[in-house]
Order: structure tokens, then C-alpha cells, then sequence
């Protein structure tokens, strides 16, 4: 699906003062904005939709939005920006960190939590909207990485945004299953881009001891697939003792065993979001590493409030509501 907003100078005047505001709420999340010329204001914002990864262009004059504590507060489901300037400098601040990402970067931008973000001259935008669960499900928690910029002259972050950009080029001829999968590996770009970097270790524990809880959370969410992930197969793989390992998840206040399960329910609620996928309920707990159907959905209902079978027929409402 694809649409796109336009605001003409002076539209803000003419259209309604919320027209941007109302604009940028449908695609990201509710926000406040502030213009720096409201009288002669201007821009326009096209999406498109990759499956579970919303991807947006934007084109503005100088604005600053701003997202407080009360246009979260009801939300059930977290979401991370990922935004990337082509003309100028953006400014962005969340809690004890303020950032300034120019071109050549990325910024993250974490959408349940307040901030300020801003650029004073007009600016072009790229910007990825992304489940803050399916982040977490591929790199950890969140919160490691909300106003952090990247560095994306070289390596995966540099394949990252070329890939988004080259997407778009061929995203009118595509299907709506490519376009899911280009969803998908942009993600996988995204987080192999972020989790490289050293910033992203869990801070509240030695840098030793947050290497190896990193390296182990790691190792389980590379394979979820396998029936077989067991915690002493982690520890045998990190090369350290299923005790010390315990440890590790003990401190971050979660088993070993509830963090494999909830990594692979994450990935099940992903892949039943994905309306064109063929498989049925039980392919997909399969194929994420659960052998008992029955054990399977139980664990679901308890941590998303419906059933899987529910949760592909609310996907696919969802989708025919776009349409």
C-alpha cells in the first residue's frame, strides 16, 4: 500500500493547523509539532508498507515534534524510528541523551519513551517504522539503543540503507509477498547493522559479564529454529558453565528457558503478521522451535492476549482494511 500527504505553502493555514500533525500521526505514532514558519509551511510524506517494516519519505521545511508521556500511555504495542536525513543535520533528544545525526547515518528514535526531535532548514527524510518487539527479538532490548546514531558511510549499515533505497525503486513492481520479504531482510540489515556496535552492551553489569550475557542472547536468537536449544547448548557454545550462565540471566531479571520462549513467540507473532505466508499455525510454531502445539498456544495466549489462530485473522483484517 502506498500513499502519500502533501502540505503546499500555506496549507497549514488553509487545510487546518493539525493537517501535518494529523499526517505524521497516521504514519508513526501521535505526536506534537511546532513549525518553525507556520504561515508558509510545506511538505509532503509518502509510505509505503513492507509487511511488519512501514517505510516512509519525507520532504519538509523546519519543524520540531515533540512526543509526550500521554500519547503512549494507552498503547499496547512499542515502536523504534530509524531515520535517515539526505539534506541536513537532525537533532533528536530522549531522556539523558541529546543526538545530532547528519548525512551519512542513521538515527533511533525509541517511541515509548518522551523526546524532542527537530531540524531547523528544510530536510529530506527516509524513515523506517519497526515493532519494538521485533527488534528486541533479533538484538535485545531497546532501550540500549534509542538516540543512538550509526555510522553509515561503509560495511552492513551502508548495505542497509542502499538496500532500503533500492527498494523503493522497484517497489511498485513487486507483489505483496516480495514486498514482505523486502520488509524482512531490510530489518535483518537493520539489526545486523546495530548490533555490531560496542554501545549496544547491557551497561548495568561489568563489560565483561554484559559480553557474555550479549554473546549468549545472541547465539539463542540465531537459532530459535532449533528444536533442540537447550541452556546447557548455550553455555557448550559460549564456552562458559551452565551455572555462570544461569547467573547471567538471573541478573537481568529472566530464566534462560522464559528467554528462548518469548525470542520464539516473538518471531511466531512476526511471521503470523505476514498475511501472504503459506504456512499454517503449526508450521510456524514448528518452524520456530516449538514441538507441542497444544504448550504452544497456551504461551501465546498468556503473552499477547489471543490466540495464533486469532492473530493471523486480525493480520489479515488489518490488511484488507488498507486495501
Amino acid at each position: 500500500m502506498n500513499m502519500k500527504y502533501v502540505v503546499d505553502s500555506g496549507g497549514i493555514t488553509n487545510w487546518g493547523a493539525d493537517a501535518w500533525q494529523q499526517a505524521v500521526t497516521e504514519t508513526y505514532f501521535p505526536l506534537d509539532t511546532e513549525y518553525r514558519n507556520r504561515a508558509e509551511f510545506s511538505g509532503s510524506l509518502e509510505t509505503w508498507s513492507l509487511g511488519i517494516v512501514g517505510l516512509s519519505k519525507m520532504r519538509c521545511d523546519g519543524i520540531l515534534y515533540r512526543r509526550h508521556r500521554r500519547h503512549f500511555l494507552n498503547e499496547r504495542d512499542s515502536s523504534i524510528l530509524i531515520t535517515i536525513p539526505e539534506l541536513n543535520e537532525v537533532n533528536f533528544s530522549q531522556g539523558s541523551r541529546t543526538a545530532r545525526c547528519g548525512v551519512g547515518g542513521f538515527l533511533v528514535e525509541r517511541g515509548d519513551a518522551p523526546y524532542e526531535f527537530w531540524h531547523g532548514k528544510a530536510n529530506s527524510l527516509w524513515v523506517l517504522k519497526v515493532s519494538s518487539a521485533s527488534v528486541r527479538s533479533r538484538i535485545g532490548s531497546a532501550e540500549r539503543i534509542g538516540a543512538l546514531i550509526f555510522d553509515a558511510t561503509q560495511g552492513v549499515a551502508s548495505y542497509f540503507i542502499d538496500t532500503v533505497k533500492t527498494t523503493v525503486a522497484h517497489i511498485d513492481h513487486i507483489g505483496e509477498a516480495a514486498r514482505e520479504a523486502a520488509g524482512m531482510h531490510i530489518l535483518d540489515m537493520l539489526c545486523l547493522a546495530i548490533r555490531s556496535d560496542e554501545r549496544v552492551l547491557d551497561s548495568t553489569v561489568s563489560p565483561i559479564r554484559a559480553a557474555h550475557l550479549q554473546r549468549a542472547e545472541q547465539y539463542i536468537r540465531d537459532h530459535l529454529k532449533d528444536a533442540a536449544l537447550r541452556p546447557q547448548s548455550v553455555a557448550d557454545a559460549c564456552g562458559i558453565s551452565l551455572r555462570y550462565l544461569q547467573r547471567l540471566f538471573s541478573d537481568s531479571d529472566q530464566s534462560i528457558n522464559s528467554f528462548i520462549r518469548d525470542n520464539r513467540l516473538n518471531r511466531c507473532a512476526e511471521e503470523l503478521a505476514v498475511t501472504s505466508s503459506k504456512r499454517s499455525v503449526a508450521e510456524i510454531a514448528y518452524r520456530w522451535g516449538f514441538a507441542d502445539q497444544s504448550q504452544f498456544c497456551k504461551h501465546y495466549r498468556a503473552r499477547f492476549g489471543v490466540t495464533p489462530t486469532e492473530a493471523r485473522r486480525q493480520a489479515v483484517a488489518a490488511a484488507s482494511a488498507q486495501d
